[in-house]
């Protein structure tokens, strides 16, 4: 991983305009991890401790369902997003979903109990709190606008917009659960726009 203080800095500053000053106070608390494909950032039924961001990879969050045996994809987060379970994560309360590395993956990450002590003791930070609020409100209200307004088509290309190659990266059954169609559905939407 290239210089995990380097990668927070920047992606902080972007983010959340947080100054040098602010960022340095929060350097102690970042910890670097490495996840492999198929390997866990946080389990259904687990309270989600931790905010990812992610430097290298891409995870999916998707619901299993017991009766079913069925896995349904509710978002993928890739480089440079933040990944959490985000009403598990602010509630303290079991996670309803899997977050799962999709490849061998790389994230750096801070503690519910870390950021809420940055939240307390500095108003940077609170400020850093209410847009990841807003942006995890964001995510979870588009995501349902776009079953209510947008066709398969559509939701197809928005996703390819905000991860531009996830085509080459998992597999196309993923993308359907995440688009709520059929392979051979997902295969025509690919024929007709041909990326």
């Amino acid at each position: 991983m290239t210089d995990k203080n380097e990668i927070i800095a920047r992606h902080l500053k972007n983010f959340a305009a947080l100054t040098d000053k602010d960022i340095s106070e929060s350097l102690s608390f970042w910890k670097a991890r490495k996840i492999n494909k198929g390997d866990f950032f946080n389990m259904q039924s687990m309270v989600c401790n931790d905010l990812g961001l992610v430097v290298k990879g891409i995870f999916r969050i998707y619901y299993h369902d017991p009766k079913t045996e069925e896995d349904k994809n509710l978002f993928f987060f890739s480089e440079n997003q933040f990944v959490v379970s985000f009403r598990s994560f602010i509630s303290q309360n079991p996670c309803w979903y899997f977050i799962e590395a999709m490849e061998d993956s790389e994230i750096v990450f801070i503690s519910y109990k870390d950021l809420n002590s940055l939240y307390e003791t500095n108003p940077s930070w609170g400020k850093f709190g209410r847009l990841l609020a807003e942006l995890f409100f964001s995510y979870a209200q588009t995501r349902t606008e776009e079953f209510m307004f947008f066709s398969h088509e559509e939701r197809y290309l928005r996703l390819l917009e905000e991860h531009p190659n996830i085509v080459e990266r998992i597999p196309a059954y993923h993308i359907s659960s995440f688009l709520g169609i059929t392979n051979p559905s997902l295969s025509r939407i690919r024929k007709r726009i041909k990326r």
